[in-house]
């Protein structure tokens, strides 16, 4: 890999390749009283947010450090792009520092291919090269997450081909959403997207998924369910009533969790508004499998950075 940007770059045996290696890092740090691997020694790893974040940003930085290498975080808030330096420049300074890998988070989507797109530019013109990974772009994209929700999927059900998915609520916004459904129909899952016509973009027809505004119908044949965080601060129209209607309609409480199989999990990408898209008696439930997400997260980041920096795999 040169570039994480979508996960529709990744095909089935890259895509298995890299949950592979996330197992394989996490099997080798287990038992290790200090969780060092020389991995990445020498490299340096920069991430670039331009949107608050805590752990997709967190995990990146956990993931850089337990492979040894250099790890900076640059805040949009504390750094030159508050006085209006503009991407396009910020990139060439990284570079030109010897970043070995800048991983971004961006309002706008597309920002991640741009930079990447300089990032190939420029290694034409100097030899050298810098990775970039798109750690979410506006509502395009999150591919990170999507392999860390397919690594979880992979150890609570042994396999995510086959299984149905379910993923309920605000998907016009969701980059994690667009990202799951992609990455979990090469994986061979078969997806339903669960939410109120308003809540969908358009398009969705094209999307290798099922459509349905029914939660109770579907969650009887879920294997796994994830629910999305309501993003409120990207809405600028009545998309449903009320927050409380919408809980009501869409919202995984205790007796919807009953409905789910008794091997069905429960996933969310976070941060949860509980009470609301998620009971707190769900997400804090045996079935519920959100913060093993967020271990999750670190490893397979870690498989992310050892792919584009280390090379593939023996």
């Amino acid at each position: 890999m040169k570039h994480l940007l979508t996960v529709t770059d990744l095909d089935a045996a890259t895509a298995t390749a890299l949950l592979d290696t996330s197992d394989r890092l996490r099997q080798a740090l287990l038992g290790r009283e200090v969780r060092k691997l020389p991995t990445l020694r020498g490299r340096t790893v920069i991430t670039m947010f331009y949107e608050d974040s805590t752990r997709t940003r967190v995990s990146f930085e956990i993931a850089g450090k337990w492979m040894s290498a250099d790890t900076v975080n640059v805040s949009a808030k504390g750094s030159s792009v508050s006085k209006g330096e503009s991407l396009r420049d910020t990139s060439l300074t990284l570079s030109a520092m010897g970043a070995d890998c800048v991983i971004v988070r961006h309002p706008a989507s597309g920002a991640a291919h741009r930079l990447a797109g300089w990032a190939d530019k420029d290694q034409a013109a100097t030899g050298t090269h810098t990775s970039i990974v798109n750690a979410g772009d506006g509502t395009h994209e999150h591919p990170t997450q999507a392999l860390l929700d397919a690594a979880t999927l992979r150890d609570r059900l042994g396999s995510v081909a086959g299984r149905r998915i379910g993923i309920v609520g605000d998907v016009i916004h969701s980059r994690v959403a667009r990202s799951n459904v992609f990455l979990l129909a090469t994986l061979g899952a078969e997806v339903v997207l669960i939410a109120p016509p308003t809540l969908l973009p358009v398009g969705v027809a094209q999307w290798p998924c099922r459509v349905s505004h029914d939660i109770d119908a579907e969650l009887p044949g879920l294997d796994a369910v994830m629910m999305l965080r309501v993003q409120a601060e990207r809405m600028t129209g009545g998309f449903f009533p009320s927050s409380r209607e919408y809980a009501v309609s869409y919202g995984l409480n205790d007796a919807r969790a009953a409905m789910l199989p008794d091997h069905g999990v429960v996933l969310h990408p976070g941060p949860m508004v509980r009470g609301m898209e998620i009971a707190p008696s769900v997400a804090d439930s045996a079935r519920a499998a959100i913060l093993a997400q967020v271990r999750n997260g670190v490893h397979v980041r870690m498989a992310v950075l050892y792919h584009l920096l280390a090379g593939a795999p023996e």
